[in-house]
């Protein structure tokens, strides 16, 4: 678990010192909740405001160990802290990896709409900026990768490993 101080109040509800929701319930790789008390998946800190060169980094550890939904809020966290011409890519590459959950959890029409509108989201950004490569990302890689795995998914209708599937920001090179 974080070290974030969470606490159930009398509502039933998990919330932080401040009143705010929170889930403090444990999670497994792909950000299902397990049962309080069970041994889960450390969650990513909220609100961190990290390089962009470091939010690809971790996010791509996270990925590469399978944990998708955690990469999703390494993204997601850059999108909100970011400048605010950057935050329609960190949203895209936040998509792809709820795509990627989604998938991975064997929802396959949800994983499969998110990745295609991930792809779609990143070769927007790429084309409006005209770049392909920020922080060394291949956007265009990206992009035919979440196609591909899309129609994978689609067409198979199971669910996929996260771990096998996972993508490689900076390209295969990479």
């Amino acid at each position: 678990m974080s070290g974030t101080s969470e606490v159930e109040q009398g509502d039933g509800r998990d919330r932080d010192p401040d009143g705010r929701a929170r889930n403090a319930r444990p999670r497994d790789g792909l950000g299902r909740p397990l049962p309080y008390g069970a041994d889960g998946v450390e969650r990513q800190p909220e609100g961190l405001v990290r390089s962009p060169e470091a939010t690809v980094a971790e996010a791509q550890a996270l990925l590469d160990g399978g944990k998708p939904f955690h990469a999703h809020e390494v993204f997601e966290d850059a999108w909100k802290a970011g400048p605010e011409e950057e935050r329609a890519l960190w949203r895209g590459l936040a998509q792809l990896a709820v795509g990627l959950t989604h998938a991975a959890r064997g929802n396959t029409t949800g994983g499969a709409r998110l990745l295609r509108r991930g792809a779609g989201a990143v070769e927007e950004w790429s084309s409006v900026t005209g770049r392909a490569h920020p922080y060394g990302m291949e956007l265009g890689e990206l992009a035919a990768w979440a196609r591909e795995l899309a129609g994978v998914v689609e067409r198979d209708g199971t669910a996929i490993s996260a771990e096998t599937w996972a993508p490689r920001l900076r390209g295969r090179g990479a």
